[in-house]
């Protein structure tokens, strides 16, 4: 048995899904494998790039594999570049996933394969996690984000496109503010219309957002504070375009947030350093702020972040990083285990 667990967008829990109902089957009895056909997460290391979660996969889950069976196209921009050249053989790709699950599935009573990026991700060379599905016939689950009744228009959408392989949808990191609605009118609009719900799981604080060295380790910014812890939680991002005066009353309204500003805005840097929810400053445009601010900073315990791009660049970058909610180690697989238990129909998606 295969479950394929893919999202519509990217950073939307699809590795803590996908590992969590692993370790399920595992508590099952079952000998489970692990595959991600196409690598995009990628990270360099010792003159390799690899993805990082078939290496968490191999952690979480204590299996032997090795990272080229698990990962056995890796969709790299340099991938992808000679894919549009026409130097990438399709077939031949095909024939390479099919082989290494092969290999994977011979010692395992199910396989769960982790889509790549979102559902599309691939159709250079004819390898969306559909045909992926398709080509290892998979049963999908279908990880979705929700915040608005518009957002079931993809969802449809993405149900129509993977058709009869479709085993059903799990919301995942819903607001408190939507999580009602989707329950009480959205799920049964769903189903009315043929699509399962396994189920709606609420936004987690210890699955949100990433700590600060994380953010800085994703920007390759440079730490300019030492003393300054950097494993406090960030879920938010405040940009500091305005004056001192103003920035300190919008800042003393907000938690766990970063204030990403200019280097050289000295007035709104000291300003945040007076509100308590502010647990980073991500500084722009390769400004290192006086010796003075650094000073203050390390005294309040707020580390200092900088980065050479301007302020739009890195806040689009941060807010990418934020909302992918890292897939970081053993407790957030774990964690989201807790949560599909107490939220999801575990036995469903596995049965499915």
């Amino acid at each position: 048995m295969t479950l394929l667990v893919t999202s519509t967008e990217e950073s939307t829990g699809k590795t803590a899904v996908a590992l969590a109902l692993a370790k399920a089957a595992q508590e099952r009895g079952e000998r489970v494998g692990y595959m991600k056909p196409k690598g995009t997460r990628l990270q360099s290391s010792v003159g390799k790039t690899l993805d990082e979660d078939p290496l968490l996969a191999r952690e979480v889950l204590d299996i032997d594999s090795q990272t080229h069976e698990m990962e056995p196209v890796v969709y790299s921009s340099t991938f992808i570049q000679e894919a549009i050249r026409g130097r990438e053989d399709p077939e031949a790709l095909r024939e390479r996933i099919t082989e290494e699950f092969e290999a994977l599935a011979e010692d395992s009573d199910r396989m769960i394969l982790e889509g790549g990026g979102s559902l599309t991700t691939g159709g250079i060379v004819g390898l969306t996690d559909r045909d992926i599905a398709e080509l290892l016939d998979a049963t999908v689950v279908l990880v979705v984000p929700y915040a608005q009744p518009s957002d079931i228009d993809e969802v449809l959408a993405a149900a129509e496109y993977l058709g009869d392989r479709l085993g059903g949808v799990l919301f995942n990191a819903v607001s408190d503010a939507a999580f009602d609605g989707l329950a009480s009118d959205v799920v049964p609009f769903l189903e009315g219309r043929g699509v399962r719900v396994f189920g709606t799981v609420p936004r987690d604080r210890d699955l949100a957002g990433v700590t600060v060295a994380e953010l800085a380790s994703e920007l390759g910014a440079d730490v300019l504070t030492s003393e300054a812890p950097t494993d406090g939680l960030l879920e938010r991002f405040v940009v500091g375009a305005m004056t001192a005066g103003e920035a300190l009353g919008q800042l003393r309204r907000v938690r766990d947030a970063a204030l990403i500003t200019g280097g050289d805005r000295t007035d709104v840097v000291t300003a945040a350093l007076e509100a308590s929810g502010i647990e980073c400053l991500l500084l722009t445009g390769g400004f290192r702020p006086p010796e003075a601010v650094l000073g203050r900073a390390e005294a309040a315990d707020v580390p200092v972040l900088l980065v050479g791009a301007d302020t739009k660049t890195t806040l689009d970058r941060a807010e990418k990083v934020i909302r992918s909610g890292r897939t970081r180690d053993t407790h957030t697989v774990e964690r989201m285990g807790e949560l599909l238990r107490d939220y999801a129909d575990i036995d469903a998606m596995l049965e499915a």
